[in-house]
């Protein structure tokens, strides 16, 4: 069976990205599909540049939110599947005939989803390490996932119209885990395909890689708190990265005790810890090491083990002051 696909990209400022984006889901090897773009209050040039491509732009008037737009897009859809993408990933040629072929396979009551290609668009050092960071944990457990995210969303509209879609009055983040844990919740099945894959642009700074992992780590938090999961292997938010966390500031305890008391015993407890630790991740660095090379891999190794928990620890350490203290909450957040 070949759906009728409506490809869904929320936009906001996406200028530098939306056209390389555009361009990738056009030249989709599938029958029938539509594009539709909704543009999200851009204060860039990001509207003209969508202009240029052969496309259904809808503006939305104020700044909603990805939610918002998403909805917005499968409110105005006429395909019987919508694709659901950003603004800053490239569709492979082959994407949606797999999302197509994976849906008809998957039965009734199924939602399908993809991932990251091991190797981003661009081939910085701190890009590559987020995409086969996140290639990895998405696809781990392909038979049970615990989300299915939006940069690669496959979904029969009227399932999606009968869910309500995406709730707009949310976290600004985590849209799709909230509501791929309702579909569950509804009875529907999560089907991963690790075979679905957009290639993400990341342009990753060792700022923006580190300000990216707090930021997540807090409203990740904040919202496995609520959810009653905080220990659960969910993700990106897996058990193995709040493994690396707890090794990581068990150490640094473990090495302020070593100074102060000479005893050679937290050296060696700490070296059991570190084994224990690149034991328990030991998929993900091999996901390093087969997306590109061993330099990369004991690179990227050394970035995740040493200086990645900082940035992940006071993101979750923001995420639970938020949870106490109500910190930017607001009672339309409710879980």
């Amino acid at each position: 069976m070949t759906h009728s696909i409506s490809v869904v990209i929320p936009n906001r400022n996406g200028a530098a990205t939306i056209g390389k984006c555009l361009a990738a889901a056009l030249a989709s090897r599938h029958d029938n599909f539509e594009v539709i773009v909704v543009d999200d209050g851009s204060e860039d040039e990001s509207v003209e540049v969508i202009r240029r491509f052969p496309c259904r732009l809808i503006r939305l008037a104020q700044h909603g939110g990805a939610a918002k737009a998403r909805n917005t897009g499968a409110q105005h859809s006429r395909g019987d599947v919508l694709f659901f993408t950003d603004s800053d990933c490239l569709l492979q040629s082959d994407s949606l005939a797999i999302a197509s072929q994976t849906l008809a396979r998957a039965g009734p009551q199924s939602v399908v989803g993809g991932t990251y290609t091991p190797l981003p668009h661009d081939h910085r050092f701190f890009s590559i390490f987020q995409s086969a960071f996140i290639h990895y944990c998405e696809t781990k457990r392909p038979q049970h996932p615990d989300y299915l995210a939006t940069h690669a969303l496959v979904i029969p509209t009227q399932m999606f119209r009968q869910s309500e879609g995406f709730r707009e009055e949310f976290l600004p983040i985590l849209e799709d885990v909230e509501f791929s844990h309702r579909l569950r919740r509804l009875g529907y099945r999560l089907v991963m395909n690790p075979a679905l894959q957009v290639q993400h642009i990341f342009n990753f700074s060792l700022a923006r890689s580190l300000a990216n992992a707090a930021f997540k780590a807090s409203y990740w938090t904040l919202y496995s708190i609520r959810n009653g999961d905080l220990l659960s292997d969910s993700g990106t938010a897996s058990v193995g990265l709040k493994l690396n966390g707890a090794v990581f500031f068990l150490g640094l305890l473990l090495l302020v005790l070593f100074f102060a008391t000479g005893n050679a015993l937290f050296l060696s407890a700490l070296a059991v810890a570190v084994a224990f630790n690149l034991y328990g991740n030991r998929g993900l660095l091999r996901a390093f090491y087969e997306a590109d090379g061993l330099s990369f891999a004991l690179g990227a190794t050394a970035y995740y083990l040493l200086l990645y928990p900082l940035a992940v620890g006071a993101g979750a350490s923001v995420g639970v002051m938020k949870y106490l203290g109500d910190f930017f909450y607001k009672p339309g957040w409710r879980l």
